[in-house]
């Protein structure tokens, strides 16, 4: 909902709007007790008008609030005004960094003090308990006195949907909303910072933020993501199987940064950095050792003899270096958009049943057919998804490593199902998507 400018929240007036996402939308708004600007995040309706929601989130409020560090944005409170709620933020004017990376790869000697800062928030946070799940370039503001403040940490936690058997509405007709499963059943991150981990549909611990870390500051020093595609899809694979390009960062990268990027990406998260804090020690490093080649030291009279012959070479080896610059080094591309999908499923018993194929272009999860639970598939960029034939009963499916069968649990034992036609082998409830053919096997 938009409210408009002096709009009143409980004590707090709207002035404008700052800024809108999956979250909510952001106000900068006066506390007219304490007379101060504050950013007022407003969340969805849709979590307003759930109780178990709201009592979750007013916890978690009540965690973050108690979470003071400089690197973070201060959480002051939680306000209800009939089917308002909003979290009420410390407000940080400043660029954040996905402003900052807009302009170009990010000098490293003005890198290494933003990361450190981000490392220093995040091993803060960690130390509570309390996992980001969404750190990204667009939530870290940079202040006009260079402070960096980390926003949104733990938000992603608190609207996170409520665990199975709870009396959450919502519970019989999941949604997916963003592209990184929890363990609840609900994609929560953004494609490009997210984990392999979370890519897979499982929960997201301290590695995640880790990982994240790893995508912000490759980011940062070369300028691109680390892992990106046209499609969400794309990107997910990326994330699964791909590698980034290395090749991207900059040749005089201190030899300490850039072991400290390898660990935080590597896919397996028992292979990565364990701790954030380690990452601000080999940062720390890098600002001490620099490793950067000494200039080679010529003696004076071969610099005499030398200039001359030289000189001539210089000149016309730089004129072929701009013509040649210009014909084979490539424009840098805009990073691509950041993207979110939406999968809203039939009602369902088992929300937490669903595997993402190991390619990350399809998705399969357990849904009511026929008044009978049946896995569903989905492919990524297709808007339908089709019930498998039988899988009666099926749920906790998981793919095979060539994404060729789907196996699950049903009647106390496991079973497999292996595609063998794309056609129809029976005609479906009307509106319901075609079932796909293939043999289930115990």
């Amino acid at each position: 909902m938009a409210l408009a400018s002096g709009t009143r929240v409980g004590a707090y007036q709207i002035v404008d709007a700052l800024g809108a996402g999956g979250m909510g939308e952001v106000y900068r708004a006066r506390d007219t007790n304490l007379d101060r600007d504050v950013a007022l995040k407003i969340l969805p309706e849709a979590f307003a008008t759930d109780p178990e929601r709201i009592a979750r989130l007013e916890r978690e409020a009540k965690t973050l609030a108690a979470l003071s560090h400089a690197g973070i944005a201060h959480v002051y409170g939680f306000q209800r005004q009939g089917t308002i709620a909003a979290l009420v933020m410390e407000l940080v004017d400043g660029r954040d960094l996905a402003q900052l990376i807009a302009d170009g790869p990010v000098p490293i000697e003005e890198a290494l003090p933003i990361a450190g800062q981000i490392a220093d928030a995040v091993e803060a946070a960690h130390e509570k308990g309390i996992v980001h799940r969404d750190l990204k370039p667009s939530n870290i503001k940079i202040r006009r006195d260079g402070v960096v403040k980390v926003l949104d940490f733990g938000l992603a936690k608190a609207l996170d949907p409520m665990p199975y058997g709870s009396s959450d509405p919502g519970r019989t007709a999941p949604t997916i909303t963003t592209p990184a499963m929890t363990l609840h059943g609900v994609i929560l991150g953004t494609a490009a910072y997210m984990s392999p981990e979370q890519a897979k549909g499982k929960p997201a611990d301290t590695r995640a933020d880790i990982w994240a870390f790893g995508c912000v500051l490759f980011e940062m020093l070369a300028g691109r993501r680390a892992f990106a595609g046209d499609e969400l899809a794309e990107t997910l694979a990326e994330i699964i199987r791909g590698e980034p390009q290395w090749r991207l960062l900059p040749a005089n990268l201190p030899p300490a940064l850039d072991r400290l990027l390898r660990r935080c990406l590597q896919k397996d998260p028992r292979q990565r950095l364990e701790h954030i804090g380690d990452a601000r020690l080999e940062i720390i490093e890098a600002k001490e050792s620099p490793g950067t080649v000494p200039a080679r030291t010529v003696p004076a009279s071969s610099r005499a003899r030398e200039r001359a012959a030289w000189g001539a070479v210089i000149v016309a080896a730089a004129a072929i270096a701009a013509v040649a610059a210009r014909m084979i080094v490539p424009a840098r591309d805009d990073a691509p958009p950041e993207m979110r999908v939406e999968i809203t499923t039939p009602p369902t018993t088992s929300p937490t049943s669903f595997a993402l194929s190991p390619d990350g272009r399809r998705i399969v999860y357990a849904a009511l057919y026929d008044n009978r639970v049946h896995l569903w598939v989905r492919a990524l960029d297709t808007p339908s998804a089709r019930v498998l034939t039988g899988t009666a009963g099926a749920i906790f499916p998981f793919w095979s490593p060539d994404g060729r069968s789907v196996a699950f649990f049903a009647d106390t034992k496991m079973r497999r199902w292996t595609s063998t036609t794309a056609s129809s082998t029976r005609s479906p409830a009307s509106s319901v998507p075609a079932a796909a053919a293939g043999t289930p096997t115990a």
